[in-house]
Order: C-alpha cells, then structure tokens, then sequence
C-alpha cells in the first residue's frame, strides 16, 4: 500500500520553516501532499493560486510531492486523496498542544489516519506566517524568511 501524508496549511505565505519540514520528511513517505486549505472564516494575504505556484516552483524537482489545495475537514480530504497520514510541524510546547487537540479530534472522527508531528529546525523555529504578514504588511523586508522562489 501506498504511504500517502498529507501536509495540511495554509502557507500564507510559505516560510523557510514548511520548507523545512517538507524537506526532511519527504522520505518518509511514497508521496507527500501539500493541501492548501481554504478556510472561509480567514482572510489570506496572497491567494490560493500564488500559494500553490509558489509550492510548485519550490518543489518542482521532486516528483513524490503533489501540491493542491481544498476545503472541508482535512480528514475528509485525507479519505478523498487516500492519504493515511497527516504531517504537522512543531515549532514549541504550545504549537503542540494545539496540534495534539486536532490530532486526537481527527483521531476520533478517523481512526484510520494517524497524525505525525515534526518538530522544526532550530534555525527557523521563530519563524510564523503571522509574524512574516506583520513585518510584509509594515514594509519591512522578509525575503530572510521565505524561500527564494517567494518575492514579494
């Protein structure tokens, strides 16, 4: 059988920090999603389509890795795509936390999925979506942040 992950988020921007926990897991499994989710309650700073030709300029080279977006609980989506696995990066104690309550939530509703958490890179542990809006939104220069493939 076939280990499908999926990589839920919304990667609004994309940071050095997805990119490094897609990296470093990508071997684990025969291919890796990455679902962009759409979420009617947020407001994005960039749009669907420039997140995904980001995530497809980044990992253009490596054919394990299948960028798509959806919306909906990402359990159903894992059901539709066939992925068994739900990958989540760690970045401190309390991205643990929360991520544990969707965990065993998404545990209850889909037993047969199971979720594996990575914890971040040292060097980019700091790093967030949120603050790298924050420091584009007041003009600051966040390109140190975001990978190469990302201008803004």
């Amino acid at each position: 059988m076939e280990r499908i992950c999926l990589f839920p988020g919304t990667f609004d921007p994309v940071t050095q920090g997805h990119v490094d926990v897609i990296e470093r897991s990508v071997h684990l499994f025969d291919k890796l999603i990455i679902g962009i989710g759409i979420n009617s309650s947020k407001q994005p700073m960039f749009s669907v389509e420039q997140r995904t030709l980001w995530m497809n300029e980044i990992f253009h080279n490596d054919p394990r890795i299948v960028v798509s977006s959806y919306s909906g609980l990402t359990i159903d989506y894992c059901h539709a795509v066939g992925a068994r696995f739900i990958l989540r990066g760690i970045r401190y104690i309390s991205d643990f936390e929360y991520e544990k309550a969707i965990a065993d939530m998404n545990r209850m509703l889909a037993p047969d999925i199971e979720t594996i958490f990575l914890t971040c890179s040292p060097l980019y542990s700091t790093i967030s979506s949120t603050l790298v809006r924050d420091v584009i939104r007041n003009g600051g220069n966040a390109s140190m942040f975001l990978p190469k493939e990302v201008k803004i």
